[in-house]
């Protein structure tokens, strides 16, 4: 008797993918309503019975404020001025990291040329270039658009010269052996080799241009996530203070986890999972 044929997805293995990634959801939903949870529940008891709630008002206040800066507008306006110079900035890191990123990895002569500015810039503090961009440019998009691409270029290149250092020799000789063009080595070898490598540059190098962008707003910017929190501190308003802050972490946790954890996997939706 013949075996019934199993479409993709409904046969044994396929509910076993499936059941896999439900129980991968349940868990992280867990554990990210517990984790949530549990800080809220610690800030309203350090609230309440450790510091006055002028000096740390309770969320549902600063619920209720983030509330208010985002139906008046305020939200929108300032957050597309920081989104601006943030792109802006991450843009001319990826020009300039790639290419520096890329002549690191495929040339010594290059590599010493490179390693030490590429050190140095990634290890200056954030603070520094925002300070510096403060006393160059003043008040104006250039000083975060500037600062972001200081502080992003270095983790990028890096990142692009490591995968090319990890790429398998023998497979490029192979292909050079069966005839193979430049373009076919650097689609089929190259690219699957350096782009894990250069994904985590560029998300590691994001998370900190976030932070960069904020420091150049609070200090030279006339508009901004930054520039509003520095108004509401100078007004010694706490909760307003607060608002912006969280609203902006709000959106940081909307971005990783909506857009670059999916682009994440759609980029490497080749790879096997071997974890359960």
């Amino acid at each position: 008797m013949a075996a019934t044929p199993t479409t993709a997805g409904h046969g044994p293995r396929g509910t076993a993918h499936l059941s896999l990634a439900a129980r991968r959801r349940v868990r992280g939903v867990t554990g990210l309503i517990i984790g949530a949870g549990g800080f809220l529940l610690l800030w309203t008891v350090l609230s309440r019975f450790v510091f006055d709630e002028f000096v740390l008002p309770p969320p549902l206040e600063i619920g209720q404020v983030m509330w208010e800066i985002v139906e008046s507008g305020a939200f929108a306006t300032n957050f597309w001025a920081t989104i601006e110079r943030l792109l802006y900035g991450f843009g001319l890191a990826l020009a300039i990291g790639f290419p520096v990123g890329y002549l690191m990895g495929t040339s010594r002569w290059w590599r010493a040329f490179f390693h030490d500015m590429v050190m140095v810039a990634g290890s200056i503090p954030g603070i520094t270039y925002a300070v510096l961009a403060l006393v160059l440019f003043g008040i104006s998009i250039l000083g975060p658009v500037v600062s972001v691409a200081l502080v992003s270029m270095p983790y990028i290149a890096i990142n692009v010269a490591e995968g090319l250092d990890s790429v398998d020799r023998k497979l490029v000789t192979m292909s050079d052996a069966f005839g193979r063009r430049r373009p076919a080595v650097v689609r089929h070898v190259l690219v699957p080799t350096i782009a894990p490598f250069a994904f985590a540059g560029v998300r590691l190098s994001f998370a900190l241009a976030w932070k960069v962008e904020q420091l150049t707003e609070v200090f030279g910017s006339s508009s901004g996530v930054g520039f509003q929190i520095r108004r509401e501190f100078e007004d010694f308003s706490i909760p307003g203070t607060l608002a912006w802050v969280f609203l902006f972490i709000l959106f940081m946790l909307l971005v990783e986890r909506f857009v670059l954890v999916r682009l994440e996997r759609y980029l490497f939706r080749w790879r096997i999972e071997d974890q359960p």
